[in-house]
This record gives C-alpha cells, sequence and structure tokens, in this order.
C-alpha cells in the first residue's frame, strides 16, 4: 500500500499562504563568492581583471578585506534576508556566474557571484577539512574543532570529517569532550569500518571509560586491516593487561618495539606489565628509558613517580610528579601525590597547597566512582598534613569528609582514631578503633589501650 505521507504534504504546501512560501524563498541559503575592497577604484580594477579572465578565486586571495579571501572568496551558506532587500533581489534575479557589483553599509565595495551550492559545499568542505587538518597537526585545539565542525556540517556523510572530528574533541583534554569525541569515531567507523585510527581513538576512549574488552575488539578489528601497527599493538597489550594477561601485554608491547625501538609509549605500557609481573627492576629501566622521550605523559610521570616513592626516594618521586602536573596542570592526580610527597618531606604549607589545585572549591568533577575515590584520597592526605602539624581539629574534620566520599575508607578510621583522642573525643575515638581493626588496619596496640581505657573511663 502506497504511503500518503507525501501526498498529505504536497496538499499542505498547496494550502500555505503565498506570502509565507515567499518568505521561505526568500530566507533560503545561498553561496556565494565575494571580494571586498576598500574603494570605488579598487572594485573597477578587480572588475577589469575578472571580464579578462582571471579567476575569481586567484584575485580573492590576492585582493579582497573579507574574511573569507585565503579560501578563495567563497562564502555561504547565507541566508538572503540578512542581506538586505536590494542586495537580496539582485542576488534572486542574478544568473549563476553572473558578476554582482554592489556598495553595501557592512560589507563595503564588493563584487558577488552566486555559485552552485553542490559546488561551493564541496569546495569549502575541503578547505574546512585541510585548515581543521593542519591545525590538528600543530595542537591548536580551539581553531582544529572550529574547522571540523564545519567540515563535518557541510558533509555529514565524511568518514574522514568526522574521525578528525573525534580526535579534535580529544585534543581539548576535558571530560565533557570525551562523549562528543566517541560520538564522532563510532559515525566515522560507521560510514567506513576501514578506518584504523579512529578504531585506534575509540580504543583509547574505551580504556578511559574502564572497558578493556571494547578497546579489544576495535583494536583486534584494527589489526586484521593492518597487523604490524605498533600503536594498535601496544594498546592492545594494554587492554589484555587490564584484563588480567600481563603475560600477553609484555609479548605484545615487544612486538611493537621489534616493529619501532624509539615508540616510547610501548615502553610504558611494558612497564606497567613488568610491575604487574613483580619484575620492579626490568619495569624501572622501561619506564626510565620512555621518560627520556621527554614527551609530556602525565600517566607516565605518575607511575615511575609512584614506584620511587614505594622505593623511599621521594626527591625523585616529587621531580615526576612535578612534571606530570606540568604536562595536566588541570589533572587532580600529579597534585594528589605530589601532596603527599611534600608531606612527607615535612614541607607542610606547599602539600596544603598542592592538594587545594587537586580538587579546586567550586571546581565540578565527573560523579564517577573514579573521582569519589579521588577526592576521598585528597580529604584523607589534608587530614595527614594537619594531623603532621598537630591541628587535630581539622584533621578529624578532613577524615569524616574522606569516610562520608567512601564508606569502608581503612586509613581514614585509622588516622581519625587518632585524632579523635587527641581531642578527647574518646567514645567516638574507640568506635573509629574498632572499625579500624575489622578492616584490617588496627591503629597502634599502645595507642588502642590507651583509646580504650579512657573510654571506659
Amino acid at each position: 500500500m502506497t504511503s500518503l505521507l507525501p501526498i498529505t504534504f504536497a496538499l499542505l504546501q498547496l494550502l500555505l499562504p503565498r506570502e509565507i512560501l515567499l518568505a521561505r524563498q526568500k530566507d533560503a541559503p545561498v553561496f556565494l563568492q565575494i571580494i571586498t575592497l576598500k574603494t570605488q577604484p579598487e572594485l573597477e580594477e578587480v572588475m577589469n581583471f575578472l571580464r579578462s579572465g582571471r579567476q575569481f578565486e586567484e584575485l580573492a586571495r590576492k585582493y579582497s578585506t573579507h574574511a573569507t579571501a585565503s579560501v578563495g572568496g567563497y562564502w555561504g551558506p547565507v541566508r538572503l534576508s540578512e542581506l538586505g532587500n536590494e542586495l537580496r533581489v539582485q542576488i534572486e534575479l542574478a544568473e549563476r556566474g553572473a558578476l554582482i557589483r554592489i556598495f553595501h553599509p557592512k560589507l563595503g565595495y564588493a563584487i558577488l557571484r552566486k555559485v552552485d551550492p553542490a559546488d561551493a559545499r564541496r569546495v569549502l568542505f575541503e578547505q574546512a577539512l585541510q585548515i581543521g587538518a593542519d591545525r590538528l597537526q600543530r595542537g591548536d585545539k580551539g581553531l582544529a574543532l572550529e574547522e571540523l565542525k564545519k567540515a563535518v556540517a557541510l558533509d555529514p556523510h565524511s568518514a574522514s570529517a568526522h574521525q578528525l572530528l573525534g580526535q579534535a574533541y580529544l585534543l581539548q583534554q576535558t571530560y565533557e569532550a570525551i562523549g562528543e569525541a566517541k560520538s564522532e569515531l563510532v559515525q566515522a567507523l560507521a560510514l567506513d569500518p576501514s578506518l584504523v585510527w579512529a578504531r585506534f581513538y575509540l580504543a583509547r576512549i574505551y580504556l578511559d571509560l574502564g572497558l578493556p574488552r571494547k578497546a579489544k575488539e576495535q583494536l583486534e578489528a584494527g589489526l586484521k586491516t593492518r597487523p604490524n601497527i605498533p600503536h594498535l599493538l601496544t594498546l592492545l597489550g594494554e587492554a589484555n593487561r587490564q584484563l588480567g594477561d600481563p603475560m600477553l601485554a609484555v609479548e605484545l608491547n615487544r612486538r611493537a618495539l621489534e616493529i619501532s625501538p624509539e615508540f616510547f609509549a610501548a615502553r610504558y605500557y611494558l612497564g606497567l606489565a613488568l610491575l604487574e609481573l613483580k619484575q620492579e627492576n626490568e619495569a624501572i629501566a622501561e619506564l626510565e628509558t620512555a621518560v627520556k622521550s621527554k614527551q609530556p605523559i602525565p600517566d607516565l610521570y605518575l607511575t615511575l613517580g609512584s614506584v620511587y616513592a614505594q622505593k623511599g626516594d621521594l626527591e625523585k618521586a616529587a621531580g615526576l610528579y612535578r612534571l606530570a602536573v606540568a604536562a595536566a596542570p588541570d589533572r587532580p592526580e600529579g597534585h594528589l601525590k605530589l601532596g603527599a610527597v611534600l608531606r612527607q618531606k615535612k614541607l607542610y604549607p606547599q602539600a596544603l597547597e598542592e592538594l587545594r589545585l587537586a580538587m579546586p572549591e567550586g571546581k565540578q568533577f565527573p560523579s564517577t566512582p573514579y573521582y569519589q575515590q579521588l577526592q576521598a584520597e585528597t580529604y584523607f592526605e589534608r587530614g595527614m598534613v594537619f594531623q603532621a602539624q598537630g591541628v587535630w581539629a581539622q584533621a578529624v574534620e578532613n577524615y569524616f569528609k574522606a569516610i562520608d566520599l567512601k564508606e569502608n575508607y581503612p586509613e581514614a578510621y585509622r588516622q581519625s582514631a587518632e585524632a579523635l583522642f587527641h581531642l578527647g573525643e574518646y567514645a567516638r575515638a574507640l568506635k573509629h578503633a574498632l572499625k579500624a581493626e575489622e578492616l584490617n588496619h588496627p591503629v597502634e596496640p599502645s595507642l588502642r589501650e590507651k583509646i580504650e581505657r579512657k573510654a571506659r573511663e
């Protein structure tokens, strides 16, 4: 049975008032080429060049003062209603390719040419895509995003444009942009499943979201097409490590290093897998080699810094955490870890400042378990700083905030028991000491005895 919807729509169009239909036509977007000039003589000179056969694009780049000069004067889509009645009529009556010379209050002396929408879209798309790709390569995240959004709007069916826009969102390095990046990369692969780099960046997002199995699926699909790309191999190794197979992670990262010995990311992920296998010396060697690449990778600095912190080398740990903070000042992890090391070095004001930067007042973070854990650890560290200085009330306040965010936080219960004891709140101190014992983090025996004795008294 034939659908009645197209017929119904046509009838509705016939019933619309003639004035509304005309208004729609007048406000329909058009594509133009434009050259703007400062004086009448300049306009006449350029008109003569055009009549003699010179290319509009060439003259726009050379003479035009309009924002579109660098892209050959292509301008659009432009709504006719925005140009004023007189100019709108001229454009409506003009044939495609005809030259229109005007003086406009906003544009000044100008030459316009009406162009075919399909041709203009193609040219504008190619220009936006090229500029966006160049900006992306230079790390100019704002302009890259702006141009690639234009490219996708001009050609929503371009898989390459969606992939590059996904990369541009990732470059923003904000939590809000991750969802946008994921959507663009999924769309790119829907249009062209052979895009290996779209799979790589999508796998990175899945790993960041704690979805290693989904990352593995994307990487294995990419490696079927391109089996020897070290980036895919090393990320697949990391996905397998997160899935509980560090031995396979070591194998895949070593294979990546055979293909590209200078590939620092493979050494980083290899180091993670070796740490999990308790091969600490080999892991440190790989991580140190990766650090020498001078690539600003916060996670690399944080990992190696934590290894040195556990070994008691606070100077090396602090230096690496400072590199992590410099590479990603908006990420809380580096500030938190640096604050902990500074506390251990008894640099209390500096430690509190780093902990303030880890979770600045008023800043919104995603309400995920990961960020709740970071907030809890930040409050716990603040409590430790105050406790080290004997400021017991503020220590207790921060420990309680940590426990509110992380219910069974054994270290916070143990430390708060001591702080409450010093405040003279013996019953509460005993309650927290018992909870710490329940969580296998008992208070020091002599302190435990004092707490219980005072609580009974």
